[in-house]
């Protein structure tokens, strides 16, 4: 029997990997014969790099400028095209999150008028020295608002005031710009792919753009908003006036807003935008692994209604209905009914809070538990194997029986 493990992070808790090991050790309890497959997947954002791993990319490292300004140690992955002996001419994943998220930011503390995405630039350069010449940007969980304009920087762009002065890094310095100067962006780029993992379709400005919608999860008050808005107008009124028309248009395409920006910066690079799971899914090999799968298990930290707008387990489902493959949801909560758990493709869905209501405890003891969901599926798996002879029948969490292939 073979069961597909394909599960997300459970943010705070476990990663990818480490849920798709405890999910294995589980099944292996209760069904030590059965073949699992461990794909762990990402939605293009946290957790993007662990999936490349998990999927047989090489780790790099890169020394980059942080959030805030602070040199921190950021990870990605590289892989060699076929049958090359070396990297040159390969693929990378970059994740924004690593060298300008939130979760490295000094002490948690949040800079929405001054965090930067420079270390993203670098980092995008480091994949272009390791050989790179495809790079997927995975970005979320960002705690800049600067418009992409630190990654340029970080590739070698210089922006500067009405005295020629290099602006200060940061989202709130670009009111003052007056000038773009882009000769000194990498070369390289001109003959790379650059691929923008990005879900959320917001424009660069107004209302849905970058600094209203995503700036207040970034520290901004209503004021940085307005101030961070106007700042971000003018960095593209620049740009326009550098690179033409094209570099304005792009402020109101889809996926410019997103991560504060950046977005709108790697599509005036001419990234191709793309769903992150999409990515995920094609460098991963999941859609071959899934034929002749019994199962399917997916899964995140939350199952609730973001997780129905292109989040990892929902595609991962998806991929699987195409094949008449049934999917099993694993999360530490689950705020989705059973009528919505069906109608986003799992035949189950089972929470660590129902072996454990105590959510700290979930936490904190995640593997245990993830283990012991694991068994559970595993014993579902088993009876339902043992009482049909027409097909597989998954038990849900409670004790009514849908039979599903």
């Amino acid at each position: 029997m073979k069961i597909v493990l394909a599960p997300d992070k459970f943010k705070g808790s476990l990663t990818a990997p480490e849920v798709a090991a405890a999910l294995a050790e589980g099944i292996r309890d209760v069904l030590p014969d059965a073949e699992l497959v461990l794909v762990p997947v990402a939605d293009g954002g946290e957790g993007t790099v662990s999936a490349a791993l998990g999927a047989g990319f090489s780790p790099r490292g890169a020394a980059v400028s942080g959030p805030t300004g602070q040199p921190i140690a950021a990870k990605f992955a590289v892989q060699p095209p076929p049958g090359a002996a070396g990297f040159a001419g390969g693929r990378a994943v970059v994740e924004m999150a690593a060298a300008s998220g939130l979760d490295v930011l000094p002490d948690g503390i949040r800079d929405a008028r001054n965090a930067t995405s420079l270390g993203t630039g670098q980092l995008v350069r480091a994949a272009l020295d390791a050989g790179a010449r495809e790079i997927i940007l995975g970005v979320g969980g960002s705690a800049c608002t600067d418009g992409g304009a630190g990654m340029l920087q970080g590739l070698g762009a210089r922006f500067t005031d009405d005295a020629g002065n290099e602006l200060p890094l940061g989202g709130a310095a670009l009111a003052r710009i007056a000038e773009a100067d882009l000769g000194g962006l990498d070369a390289r780029l001109d003959a790379a792919t650059l691929i923008l993992a990005a879900d959320v379709d917001n424009p660069l400005l107004g209302e849905h753009g970058a600094a209203a919608v995503f700036g207040p999860q970034k520290g901004a008050t209503p004021s940085d908003v307005a101030d961070l808005d106007a700042a971000l107008a003018r960095f593209a009124e620049v740009l326009g006036g550098t690179m033409g028309h094209r570099a304005v248009a792009l402020k109101d395409a889809p996926g410019a807003g997103a991560a504060g920006g950046v977005g709108y910066a790697a599509l005036v690079l001419g990234a191709q935008r793309r769903r992150g799971i999409e990515v995920v899914v094609e460098f991963t090999g999941l859609r071959p692994k899934l034929e002749g799968a019994a199962l399917v298990v997916t899964g995140e930290g939350s199952l609730d209604a973001q997780s129905l707008s292109g989040k990892a387990p929902v595609g991962v489902a998806a991929e699987a209905r195409a094949q008449g493959v049934p999917v099993v949801g694993v999360c530490g909560r689950n705020q989705l009914d059973t009528p919505t758990q069906r109608t986003a493709g799992f035949a189950a869905v089972h929470a660590l809070t129902d072996l454990e209501a105590d959510v700290e405890v979930c936490l904190r003891d995640a593997r245990r538990l993830v283990r012991e969901t694991g068994r559970v599926i595993a014993a579902d798996l088993a009876q339902g194997l043992a009482g049909t002879s027409e097909g597989l029948t998954i038990v849900d969490t409670d004790s009514r029986k849908e039979s599903v292939r």
